[in-house]
């Protein structure tokens, strides 16, 4: 009995590496080694980019949401912490997505937020700040060596 090669599988394993390589460039596209090495880097890169997109996109909820809640007059950080206060949950995709389609619903729930928290704290810097007079100061002298002429 004649020896079995594996040639119809090995062609079909090296033809599955070079055309996952289309468009890379020199050997990384036509040597059978280096173009297997390019793909295992390509495939690791696209899985550590799943992992990132979840980021990114957790963080331009948050953006979303806290710039919403601040045309509110209120902050993200005290807009989550009153959403579990109040027992509403919506999660932050969600929460973004009324916050750019459907601002009267992101409103109402900023109002029941506002239900349920309490006011903040005034803190000292505010106070000193409010108590500051509001007219500008003068403006200062010239120095002197900006004054003499010469």
């Amino acid at each position: 009995m004649p020896r079995a090669k594996s040639v119809v599988t090995g062609k079909a394993r090296k033809k599955k590496v070079l055309h996952a390589n289309k468009g890379a460039f020199h050997g990384r596209r036509k040597l059978l080694r280096t173009a297997k090495e390019n793909m295992w880097r390509g495939l690791n890169f696209a899985y550590a980019g799943r992992k990132q997109k979840k980021r990114v996109f957790r963080s331009l909820w948050i953006l979303r949401i806290n710039a919403a809640a601040r045309g509110f007059g209120m902050s993200y950080s005290r807009l989550i912490a009153g959403l579990k206060l109040a027992g509403i949950v919506i999660d932050r995709k969600s929460l973004a997505d009324l916050a750019v389609h459907d601002l009267a619903a992101f409103a109402r729930v900023v109002d029941a937020v506002r239900a349920v928290t309490p006011e903040p704290l005034a803190t000292p810097a505010a106070t000193a700040a409010s108590a500051a007079p509001t007219a500008e100061p003068e403006a200062a002298e010239p120095a002197a060596s900006e004054s003499a002429d010469g």
